[in-house]
């Protein structure tokens, strides 16, 4: 199996496009079309977890936060980051960042994160927005339901919890080809006018490539009339951090020591207790005190996010318990995630979980 097999199942679980602009997901490091030994998925791809990849004979390593973030112009050893490039190209293993990528899905790193504190009826905290496309397209009602059909079947027409969506409506067409037109319908050099209908369906901007092939392939026009817009409404099930409720309230204490438990943390910051039980709380892993405001509006007793600094814990104004229970710790489950989906994905193949602890944060 090809490097790139890999990672187009890694795209099926955490698509490119649904990065943040600054980071740096992908493939960053070696050649897709090299055939695959093994997988090694970890958190950092540090120099010890490349040296554990080549003791496990994979060549393929698999990382949530990406080893090469910002531009580098040489390569010479002289920082952990630069050793690890290093060492993995003298042993020709490639290495694959998902990152934003799966911070963003609707299943990915803050649903891992609520699942494993018990909540339920999550939604995303801040909706990705300039994300979605319509495209509006005519044809006439014999050619209707093949277009339709196609264009979900590309991966249009996704709303929310509902698929096959589209609005249509009834008119008729004019049109008159020149001498070098090749009318389906009608002749050329003659006005023709007949039934059309109008479709008009959204997707992910990511996909109108493939949303425009449908169209064209299932289309009986010789010139296929379309118009695509880019629409302001935020995508409800791609975004940053989550929110969602336990089943039962508790007392603001007991509710800290059930996440240390279940996040295997060493200590947690926190605001000043406010004496409210806790039931709706928001989450983002990773660095979050960007959407303190945001878990605020949306109404959460409580937010739990990483690496917050002194003056950011005033922020949150009485309103709700904010609490750092540290970066590594609040993403600590996503790489098995990873390795589950990759399992399930490809059978009967090397898809290993690293063994290395990357967290460069310690607790006396």
């Amino acid at each position: 199996m090809k490097i790139k097999n890999i990672i187009s199942s890694l795209e099926e679980m955490a698509p490119l496009a649904y990065a943040e602009d600054f980071d740096n997901v992908g493939l960053l490091v070696g050649d897709s079309e090299t055939e695959s030994t093994g997988v090694l998925v970890c958190h950092d791809a540090l120099e010890s977890v490349i040296d554990e990849a080549v003791a496990k004979n994979c060549n393929l390593v698999v990382c949530f936060h990406p080893i090469l973030f910002s531009g580098i112009k040489k390569i010479t050893g002289k920082n952990y980051v630069e050793r690890a490039i290093l060492k993995a190209i003298k042993n020709d293993i490639a290495i694959y960042a998902v990152h934003t990528a799966l911070d963003n899905h609707s299943q990915g790193v803050n649903k891992i994160f609520c699942d494993a504190l018990g909540l339920t009826n999550t939604k995303i905290l801040i909706p990705k927005n300039n994300f979605i496309q319509k495209l509006v397209t005519f044809t006439v009602p014999d050619n209707a339901d093949k277009v339709r059909n196609a264009l979900f079947e590309a991966g249009a027409g996704n709303i929310g919890n509902y698929d096959n969506c589209s609005f249509n409506t009834q008119g008729f067409f004019t049109f008159q080809g020149n001498e070098e037109s090749n009318p389906v319908i009608g002749e050329k050099g003659k006005l023709h006018t007949g039934e059309e209908i109008k479709i008009e369906v959204v997707f992910e901007k990511h996909m109108q490539s493939r949303v425009l092939k449908a169209l064209f392939a299932n289309h009986i026009y010789e010139e296929v009339a379309y118009e695509i817009y880019d629409l302001q409404n935020p995508h409800q099930n791609i975004g940053l951090g989550m929110v969602g409720e336990f089943e039962n309230e508790m007392d603001e204490k007991d509710f800290l020591l059930l996440v240390k438990e279940k996040m295997t943390a060493d200590g947690i910051r926190h605001s000043e207790f406010l004496g409210r039980k806790i039931k709706k709380v928001a989450v983002l892993g990773g660095s979050g005190s960007f959407a303190i405001k945001n878990a605020i509006q949306a109404g959460a007793q409580a937010f739990l996010t990483a690496d917050l600094k002194y003056h950011q814990f005033y922020e949150a104004e009485n309103k709700l318990l904010l609490a750092d229970i540290g970066h590594f710790e609040s993403e600590r489950y996503t790489k098995n995630y990873i390795v589950d989906y990759l399992r399930k994905k490809i059978l009967n193949f090397a898809i290993i979980l690293s063994e290395e602890n990357t967290n460069p944060v310690k607790y006396l």
